[in-house]
């Protein structure tokens, strides 16, 4: 079974900076797109961005310039720096991951269980 394992939400003023981590375990054969949602209060879940196992990267307008992915294959591992935090980046955000349980077969997708980011002052 493979599991994924956020860190680092918080409370945060408008402004400042928060490091999220994402870390895949269980028994597997490769992890491959890894990416970011979040999901505000009556609101429906909405991508933030996502990292190739390449390192290529893509992110929604709303985070361009301010938020970076990037990835540690050693550690199955990928990170979310957020920078210039915005009250309305208030949300849960969730870590997702395509996973290959062995050679040969074709990804699944993973969620993370969520991890509250809060930008108040």
């Amino acid at each position: 079974q493979v599991q994924l394992v956020e860190s680092g939400g918080g409370l945060v003023q408008p402004g400042g900076s928060l490091r999220l981590s994402c870390t895949a375990s269980g028994s597997f054969f490769s992890v491959n797109t890894m990416g970011w949602y979040r999901q505000a209060l009556g609101k429906e879940r909405e991508l933030v961005g996502f990292i190739t196992s390449g390192g290529a990267t893509n992110y929604a307008n709303s985070v361009k310039g301010r938020f970076t992915i990037s990835r540690d294959n050693a550690k199955s591992t990928v990170y979310l720096q957020m920078n210039s935090l915005k009250i309305e980046d208030t949300a849960d955000y969730y870590c997702n991951a395509f996973v290959a349980l062995s050679f040969g077969r074709v990804p699944q997708n993973y969620w993370g269980q969520g991890t509250q980011v809060t930008v108040s002052s």
